[in-house]
């Protein structure tokens, strides 16, 4: 097992807190990336794309940035097949929108305001990725 650092997931947290509490701050919003993204979809107002594109780009830049500034790409690969991505993406996607929310809106955001069905879409989403994890582990035989 890789060693742990502790540095790294305590400054990508406070950077993801600090991006939350200034566009609340800023313009009233909520930190929910599915939300973000879907300013870009049709229709759309204009006023509102273009910080949901440079929030987009963001995603894509930060981790080639961080890549190149250490010097080193992450040890980390995905064990599935490549067309197998997009459908879990959408999938996500629908489960973002029949939540009300995606992971970062309820957990980041919403946890923080106190918000109860905030507490429970993170119940909830917690236990199925712990199913999950036990399934593919256990039953199936697979890591997860």
């Amino acid at each position: 097992m890789a060693e742990f650092a502790i540095l790294p997931p305590l400054l990508g947290g406070v950077l993801i807190g600090l991006a939350a509490v200034l566009l609340m701050a800023l313009q009233g919003r909520i930190a929910g990336i599915s939300g973000i993204l879907a300013r870009l979809l049709p229709p759309r107002d204009r006023g509102e794309a273009g910080p949901a594109l440079g929030f987009a780009l963001g995603l894509v830049a930060a981790p080639l940035l961080a890549w190149a500034v250490l010097g080193e790409k992450p040890a980390q690969a995905i064990a599935a097949p490549l067309w197998l991505m997009p459908l879990a993406g959408l999938l996500t996607g629908f489960g973002a929108v029949w939540g009300s929310g995606c992971t970062s809106g309820h957990g980041v955001c919403g946890l923080a305001r106190l918000s109860p069905r905030s507490a429970v879409a993170v119940a909830l989403f917690m236990a199925a990725a712990f199913a999950t994890v036990f399934l593919r582990r256990h039953l199936l035989g697979g890591v997860a």
